[in-house]
């Protein structure tokens, strides 16, 4: 048993080097060296201080600003330590409810829109965190965005256009928008403070 016990030891401390200090280190410096804007979490700055992350999505509900998609996690809103789905169905009352509120929540914040409700705006995504949202919900809300800001609705549909984001390599995904990314470039155009 003796016999065993060194050489067990030995490639456990090996193996722990490796796998717990070497490769760490060497993936470290890989992504700092190559990606470091997305190593750091591809934050989003503003007067040069962090503001949020383009991953990871921040609760709006002002009327003055472009709202995301719902979070789904708890006990917070985009808390990425608890990401995921709310596994609801859809015959879920629970989601129903959730719908509910949401179009209310809506409708009372700009009670003249009649257009139909783009399905990303009242429900939430895979992960919760979604930061995006896309061009059609972006575009339901930028009449009450525009009235509440106090400029030309063609001034704030420019912005929309501005951060709309393609297609990955031309065919993957669908066309999206930042919220924060877009926030910030209406603060740019008129702060509101």
């Amino acid at each position: 048993m003796k016999t065993l016990l060194r050489p067990a030891a030995v490639l456990f401390l090996a193996l722990t080097v490796v796998t717990g200090i070497v490769y760490p280190v060497i993936v470290t410096a890989i992504g700092q060296a190559m990606f470091p804007r997305q190593a750091n979490g591809s934050l989003i700055e503003k007067d040069g201080k962090p503001v949020g992350s383009a991953l990871i999505g921040q609760q709006f509900d002002a009327p003055y600003y472009f709202w995301g998609r719902l979070s789904a996690t708890t006990p917070n809103p985009y808390n990425a330590r608890n990401s995921g789905g709310s596994n609801l169905g859809p015959t879920n009352p629970a989601l129903v409810a959730e719908v509910k509120g949401r179009l209310s929540a809506l409708h009372d914040a700009d009670p003249a829109n009649a257009a139909p409700v783009p399905v990303d705006l009242v429900t939430s995504s895979g992960s919760g965190l979604d930061p995006d949202i896309s061009p059609a919900a972006a575009d339901y809300q930028a009449g009450r965005v525009a009235k509440a800001r106090g400029v030309a609705l063609d001034q704030v549909r420019r912005l929309i256009e501005q951060n709309t984001a393609g297609r990955q390599f031309g065919v993957l995904g669908e066309p999206r928008v930042n919220v924060l990314k877009l926030n910030l470039a209406l603060d740019r155009l008129k702060p509101v403070h």
